[in-house]
Formats: structure tokens, sequence, C-alpha cells
């Protein structure tokens, strides 16, 4: 017998008694994934681990300058929650500085963006969700620059990731003139 309200998602669990299935992570476990350039992925939950749910990563992008170009997804929505520091992010109209308690929310198909060009570190939570297989795109990246145009592109569209120059990709801005005229921006 269901007594759920009907704004709530259908069963997923049906039994009369709970179980013992949670999972715990330490503050001090190291990161899944350290890409080249030092930035660090902790694979909080994943697409395995909550099967399909959602995911949800924490990325800390060191000082260096550095971000992605605007794009989209089809599949899932995203979302970014300020630790530490100050990301540059984009929601498809306007550029924010986002600091410590900042949250971004982006639906499917929303344009967005996110770098670092602050000079400090920067340490923020991304949520996709539903679920889909961030682990393999993130680590994919630094191979970006070795693959042909048609490569990459078959890459991006495989990870639910669509540019506006696909052959670019994340790369096609300049995130080292958007730090150089940070004074001129309009944020909020």
């Amino acid at each position: 017998m269901s007594f759920l309200s009907p704004d709530y998602p259908e069963i997923r669990y049906d039994r009369d008694e709970g179980e013992i299935s949670a999972s715990f992570r330490r503050a001090d476990a190291p990161p899944e994934y350290t890409a080249p350039n030092g930035n660090t992925y902790h694979y909080l939950s994943t697409r395995l681990s909550t099967d399909g749910l959602f995911g949800l990563y924490k990325n800390r992008m060191g000082p260096a300058v550095g971000g992605t170009s605007p794009h989209f997804h089809k599949t899932m929505s995203e979302a970014f929650y300020v630790l530490s520091g100050e990301i540059h992010v984009f929601d498809g109209d306007q550029w924010f500085d986002a600091s410590q308690g900042d949250y971004l929310y982006i639906p499917p198909g929303g344009v967005h963006s996110f770098g670092n060009i602050s000079g400090e570190p920067a340490e923020f939570l991304m949520l996709f969700a539903p679920g889909g297989a961030r682990e393999a795109y993130f680590e994919g990246l630094e191979h970006l620059g070795s693959m042909t145009d048609e490569e990459r592109t078959e890459f991006l569209v495989r990870h639910d990731s669509f540019f506006a120059d696909m052959a670019k990709g994340p790369g096609a801005d300049s995130w080292e003139e958007r730090a150089s005229l940070r004074k001129s921006f309009k944020t909020s």
C-alpha cells in the first residue's frame, strides 16, 4: 500500500522493510582522477553507483586559467555548487563570478559554460541528473588535442556534449583573453 503524494516519483524500492545499502566516503579520500594540468575529480556518486539516478562530482580547478566553451546536453541537467574559490559561469545569457555558496542549475538543452579566471584554486560540485558516464568524459578530455576533428566530434556526441564548433569542442574559446578582460565583464 502506498500513500505517496502524486508529486513524488514512482516507487523504486517496493519492500516493506529497509535494507543496509548506503555508502560513505571520507573527506580525505584521494581523487579518482587527476588531469595532466593538476585539476582533480572526485567521483562521489556515479551513474553506476546510483543506478542512473544522478552523478555527483567534486572538482578542483587549480589557479591556471581555463574552462570550457559554451555547450549543452540533450539527456541530462547539470548543476554547479561552489565550495571554495571562484569560478566564472555562463547561464546562456550572461556571465557570473560564482563564489562559495553560489549555485547554477542548467536544464537539458540549456547553454552553459564554466571556467576559472581568478588565478586562485576553486572547488565545486557538479551534479548531473539523470546520471551519465561523465568519468569517461573527464578522463578523455586530455586526449582531445590528439584526435582528428571527426574523432573529437564523435567523442563529444557520445558524451552528450554539444558545442557550437564541434571540431574545436571545449577549447574553442580563449580563457586567457577572458581573464585579461575580466574587469570589463558584466557580472552579477
